[in-house]
C-alpha cells in the first residue's frame, strides 16, 4: 500500500503478462532524468528494493536519488556517502547457523516478555527456508549400507537439535524447514527455492519484484548464478532481517569480470573458479560487488555459473552475480519451474532493464513494457578484469587457501616445496621429507608416507550442482574401474551429493555403480568433508600419521581449505574438481604427477595414465543432456519438506515460549541476562589485556572451528563433566545451539597460532601478570574475576571465510570488548558490531609490529560515545612506557552505531519493540 512517503518518484506501474495484470515498481520512471539503464544490473536491483519500500523514514527519496547517480568512477569515500538500506525477500539458513538463531529467537521471545511485551512480537516478518544439511557426518564410507548408517547415526547424535528446529517450525510463523537428508542449502535453493521474480498477492493484485535474500552461510552467493541478488551475513544481521529491520551497508563499488571464448578440452568448471578466485583475490575485492559480463556468457551454463558464484567468499566479494538471460530461462525449465513462473520471469526482467541480451539474440526497440536494451561493458563498472576462457587449464588450490591455485603440471613440485618448508618450521634440522609408517589394516599391510591423500571427498555445493563436473567424475570411475584400477587402501573415498537429483542422474548415466564400484558410495545428503565433517580416519592411519608426524593430504571438490578444518590429522588440504578426485584417490599421493606417472597398472600389468580414463568433452554434454531433466528435479522436490518417518514422528508442542530442557545441544543463552530498558552509556575502555595475538589471514574457522571436538580440549572437558562421553560429542558445529560449549570452543582451532604463546597450536594463551601459559577459556574466566577486559590484536584479512556469527559471538563471551586488526573480511566486521565488539582498524602503514606492541601491555581506548571515525588508544608496558596511536573506528554507518550503542541487533530490536 502506498502512502504520501512512498512512491513520490510515481514508478509504481502495471504489467500484463499472459493476460493477467501485476503491478511492480518499473525502474523506466527513473531512466530519464538519471539514465540507469547504464549502471550495473546489481545496482539496479539495489535501486529497485529502495524504490520498492520507500517509507520516508528508513528510506526516503533522497536515499534513491543518490544511489540512482551511483558511478563507476565514484571513491570509496562517495560511495561511503551513499546509505543502502536493503530488505531482502527472503532468507535462508542452514542448522549449523539455524539453530542458534532460532535460539536466539526463543531467547528474545523471553526477553521481551520479562521486559513487559508481547513474545509473539518476535516472529519472522518475510519468509524464512532452513535446511538441515550440516549435521551429517562420514563415520561410514566405502560401502553400499553407509548412507543408512551415517544418517541413522546423525538423527542419534541429533535428535535434540532436530526437536527444537521442529518446535520452531510449529512455533514460528513464515517459516519453513527442509529436513535431513534433502541435501545442501545452496544447491536446494538453486534447484527449486530461488523464484528469480518474487510476487506477493493483496487486495490490489499481485506485486513482482526481483527475488533477493540473505543466508547464514557465506555461499548463499551461490544463488547470484541464477541472477538472484543475495549474499552470506552472519546469523545476527539474518535474524535481524528476519525481523524486519534492514540490512545496512554503503553503496558497492562494481567490479566488471568479463568473460569470452569457450573452456578448452580438458578443463572443468572448478579449474574455470579457481582461476577467477585467484585473479580476484589478487584484484582485492573485499567488500565490492562482482558482475560478470561479456560474449563468453552466451556459452557459460547456468551450473557453471553457480560454481563461480558459489565461491564469492573465497574470492572476497559480496556476492558474484549474472545477468538473467536465455541460460537462466533454461536452466529453470530443467529443473521444473513451473511454465507461469518462467512467464513472469523473462516479461519482467525484459520490462524492468534486467534481461542480458546475447549477442546473436534480437534486442528489440524500447517502449511500453520493453526496457532499453543497453549492453553493459567496461565504461559501466568501477574497474574490471579479462579471461579468455580457452585459457583455463586443470588446476588444483591449497594447500590452505582456496585462492592459493596451482596449475595441475606444478602440483607436484609445489606439495614438495611445501613439504620442505613445513618440516622445517616443525622439525628444523632434524626433519625427514622421506618419513613413513608401517601400516596393517583389514588383511593389507603398507607404508604411509608424506602427501598420501587420506581424504577423497567428492563432497560441497560448489561442485555437486553441476551436472556436468559430476558426471565427468562419473566416467573418469567407469574409465578407471574398466581398466582394473583400484583406490589405495589408505584413502577415505566418499561422495556427498548436494541434491537428491545427483544420484538420480547419475545412475540414469550408468556411472553412480562405477563411483560405488572404485569405493565412492553415497555417504550423505548434506555438506560434510567441505565444513569439516569427514569423521574419523581409520584408527590405524591416524595413529601412523601422529607417531611419524607425517604431512598427510585430502583431496575435495569442495570451496574451504583452512587449515584444521577438514581434519586435524590432514596438514595440506586441496580443492579439485570431482574427477581429479577421482584421479587422486587411485594415485593415493600428491607426489604424483598426474600428467607423467601412472595411476596403477591394467589387469595385463600395462601403466594406466590420467589421459587413457579422462573424458572427451562431447561425451559429457551427450551424457548430461540424455540424462538431467525437469522430470527428475520435479520427482526429487515433489515432498521436500517431508522428511523421513524419523523426522516426521519428533513430536513437539507448539508453544509460544520455548520450555528449555536439561540440554547440551540447546541451552538458554545469558545475552539478555539483566537487560535494561535503555543501554547504558558507552564508556573507555580502560587498563585491557590482549587475550589473543595473531598475524594475517585469521580465519573465521582459526576464531570458531565447526570440526571434531578433542576430548582433552576446553569444550571436551566440559561435555565430560555434563556425563557425555566423547564418542557422542558431536562436532562444535552441532553444538552451537550451547553456549558453554561454543566460549570454550572459541579460538580452539588446533593450527591456531597465537603470538602470546609461542611454540604452541590450539587454545593456549599467556595470562598476565603472571604469566601462565593457559588455555584461553581458562584465562578468560580469569580475567573476568579481576574485571579486565580483553582485546585481540590481528593482522591483514582478519575474520575470512565463513559467515559464522559464533566467531563473534563466543569472542564477546570470552569477555573481548575491542579487536585491532588491519584490515577486516565483511562479514565478520559486521557481526562484531552486531554483538557490541568494537572493530577497530591500524591506521594504513600501522600495524602490531610496526607499533613495536608485543601484547603484553596494558591498553586504554578512549570514548566512543559520540560516534567518531577514530579513537585514540594508549598501550602501557611493564616499565610505565606509553605508546600513543589512532584507529579508525570500522562501526561504517549510523543504524551500525545504533546497534553497537545497544550491545548488538538484538538488544536493539527488543528494545525498539517493547517501547
Amino acid at each position: 500500500m502506498t502512502t504520501a512517503d512512498s512512491n513520490t518518484f510515481h514508478a509504481l506501474s502495471k504489467l500484463d503478462i499472459d493476460g493477467t495484470a501485476y503491478r511492480y515498481f518499473d525502474l523506466k520512471a527513473l531512466e530519464q532524468e538519471f539514465g540507469i539503464s547504464k549502471l550495473p544490473f546489481s545496482i539496479r536491483i539495489l535501486i529497485e528494493n529502495l524504490l520498492r519500500n520507500e517509507d520516508g523514514k528508513a528510506i526516503n527519496h533522497a536515499d534513491i536519488e543518490a544511489l540512482c547517480r551511483w558511478s563507476p568512477s565514484a571513491s570509496p569515500q562517495d560511495l561511503a556517502n551513499i546509505p543502502v538500506q536493503f530488505i531482502p525477500s527472503r532468507v535462508v539458513l542452514q542448522d549449523f547457523t539455524g539453530v542458534p538463531a532460532v535460539v536466539d529467537l526463543a531467547a528474545m521471545r523471553d526477553a521481551v516478555a520479562d521486559l513487559g511485551g508481547d513474545p509473539k512480537q518476535i516472529n519472522p516478518r518475510v519468509p524464512v527456508d532452513l535446511v538441515i544439511d550440516h549435521s551429517v557426518m562420514v563415520d561410514y564410507f566405502g560401502s553400499k549400507d553407509s548412507l543408512d548408517l551415517n544418517t541413522k547415526i546423525e538423527f542419534q547424535r541429533n535428535e535434540e537439535r532436530y526437536r527444537f528446529l521442529r518446535w520452531g517450525q510449529l512455533s514460528f510463523d513464515n517459516f519453513r524447514v527442509v529436513p535431513p537428508g534433502t541435501g545442501i542449502v545452496h544447491q536446494v535453493n538453486l534447484e527449486f527455492l530461488g523464484q528469480v521474480v518474487m510476487q506477493t498477492k493483496s487486495d490490489e493484485g499481485a506485486l513482482l519484484y526481483p527475488d533477493t535474500l540473505v543466508g547464514t552461510d557465506s555461499h548463499t552467493t551461490m544463488i547470484n548464478g541464477l541472477g538472484i541478488l543475495g549474499w552470506g551475513v552472519g546469523g545476527l544481521e539474518a535474524e535481524a532481517a528476519m525481523l524486519g529491520q534492514p540490512v545496512t551497508m554503503v553503496a558497492p563499488a562494481v567490479i566488471g569480470f568479463e568473460l569470452f571464448g569457450r573452456l578448452p578440452e580438458g578443463a572443468t568448471a572448478t579449474d574455470l573458479v579457481l582461476t577467477v578466485t585467484q585473479m580476484l583475490r589478487k584484484k582485492g575485492v573485499v567488500g565490492k560487488f562482482v558482475e560478470f559480463f561479456g560474449d563468453g556468457l552466451d556459452s557459460l551454463p547456468l551450473a557453471d555459473r553457480a560454481t563461480i558464484a558459489n565461491m564469492a567468499p573465497e574470492y572476497g566479494a559480496t556476492c558474484g552475480i549474472f545477468p538473467i538471460d536465455q541460460q537462466t530461462m533454461q536452466y529453470l525449465k530443467l529443473s521444473g519451474r513451473s511454465e507461469t513462473q518462467l512467464g513472469v520471469v523473462e516479461k519482467y526482467a525484459k520490462a524492468q532493464g534486467l534481461w542480458r541480451y546475447g549477442a546473436n539474440e534480437a534486442q528489440p526497440q524500447s517502449g511500453g513494457d520493453i526496457a532499453p536494451a543497453v549492453a553493459l561493458d567496461k565504461s559501466s563498472f568501477s574497474d574490471t578484469l579479462q579471461l579468455d576462457l580457452a585459457d583455463v587449464v586443470p588446476s588444483i588450490a591449497g594447500p590452505k587457501r582456496p585462492q592459493d591455485r596451482i596449475s595441475l603440471t606444478q602440483a607436484k613440485q609445489s606439495f614438495n616445496d611445501y613439504l620442505s618448508r613445513s618440516l622445517g618450521e616443525r622439525s628444523g634440522d632434524e626433519a625427514d621429507v622421506n618419513a613413513s609408517a608401517t601400516v596393517s589394516m583389514e588383511g593389507k599391510s603398507f607404508e604411509l608416507n608424506h602427501g598420501d591423500v587420506v581424504i577423497a571427498a567428492i563432497t560441497s555445493c560448489t561442485n555437486t550442482s553441476n551436472p556436468d563436473v559430476m558426471i565427468a567424475a562419473g566416467l573418469v570411475a567407469r574409465n578407471a574401474a574398466r581398466k582394473g584400477l583400484q583406490v589405495k587402501p589408505w584413502v577415505k573415498t566418499s561422495l556427498a551429493p548436494g541434491s537428491q537429483v545427483v544420484p538420480a542422474y547419475l545412475e540414469q548415466a550408468g556411472v553412480l555403480d562405477d563411483l560405488q564400484q572404485l569405493g565412492f558410495n553415497i555417504v550423505g545428503f548434506g555438506c560434510t568433508t567441505c565444513i569439516g565433517n569427514s569423521g574419523p580416519l581409520p584408527e590405524a592411519i591416524s595413529k601412523a600419521i601422529n607417531e611419524k608426524d607425517l604431512t598427510v593430504t585430502a583431496v575435495l571438490s569442495g570451496n574451504r581449505n583452512f587449515e584444521g578444518r577438514i581434519h586435524s590429522d590432514v596438514r595440506a588440504n586441496y580443492l579439485a574438481s570431482p574427477p581429479l578426485v577421482v584421479a587422486y584417490a587411485l594415485a593415493g599421493s600428491m607426489k604424483i604427477d598426474l600428467y607423467k606417472d601412472a595411476l596403477g597398472e591394467d589387469a595385463d600389468g600395462k601403466p594406466v595414465y590420467l589421459q587413457d580414463i579422462w573424458p572427451k568433452r562431447e561425451e559429457i554434454d551427450e551424457l548430461v543432456r540424455t540424462t538431467v531433466s525437469s522430470d527428475t528435479f520435479n520427482a526429487k522436490y515433489a515432498d521436500v519438506f517431508k522428511g523421513t518417518e524419523s523426522w516426521q514422528k519428533l513430536e513437539v508442542p507448539a508453544s509460544e515460549r520455548y520450555e528449555w530442557p536439561d540440554s547440551t545441544y540447546v541451552r538458554k543463552p545469558p545475552y539478555f541476562d539483566g537487560m535494561q530498558p535503555e543501554p547504558a552509556e558507552l564508556a573507555p575502555i580502560r587498563d585491557a589485556r590482549v587475550l589473543v595475538k595473531v598475524g594475517d589471514s585469521i580465519t573465521t574457522d582459526h576464531i570458531s572451528p565447526a570440526g571434531a571436538i578433542g576430548p582433552d580440549s576446553p569444550a571436551g572437558r566440559y561435555l565430560q563433566d555434563q556425563a557425555v562421553l566423547p564418542a557422542d560429542f558431536n562436532s562444535l558445529g552441532s553444538r552451537r545451539g550451547n553456549h558453554e560449549v561454543m566460549m570454550r570452543g572459541t579460538f580452539a582451532n588446533v593450527r591456531l597460532r597465537n603470538q602470546l604463546a609461542p611454540g604452541t597450536e590450539g587454545s593456549w594463551t599467556t595470562y598476565w601478570p603472571s604469566e601462565d601459559v593457559i588455555d584461553i577459556f581458562e584465562a578468560s574466566t580469569r580475567y573476568k574475576r579481576n574485571n579486565t577486559a580483553l582485546l585481540v590484536l590481528a593482522g591483514k584479512e582478519y575474520g575470512t571465510g565463513s559467515s559464522r556469527d559464533w566467531a563473534a559471538k563466543g569472542t564477546q563471551l570470552l569477555g573481548v570488548k575491542a579487536v585491532i586488526a588491519e584490515s577486516y573480511e565483511r562479514i565478520h566486521r559486521s557481526n562484531l558490531v552486531g554483538f557490541g565488539v568494537a572493530p577497530l582498524q591500524f591506521k594504513p602503514g600501522e600495524s602490531a609490529e610496526s607499533l613495536g606492541l608485543t601484547g603484553k601491555e596494558r591498553f586504554t581506548i578512549g570514548s566512543m560515545s559520540d560516534s567518531p571515525k577514530e579513537v585514540d588508544i594508549v598501550a602501557t608496558d611493564d616499565a610505565g612506557k606509553d605508546t600513543s596511536f589512532k584507529v579508525d573506528i570500522r562501526i561504517d554507518t549510523d543504524t551500525e552505531w545504533t546497534y553497537f550503542r545497544h550491545g548488538g541487533i538484538l538488544h536493539y530490536v527488543i528494545r525498539d519493540m517493547t517501547q
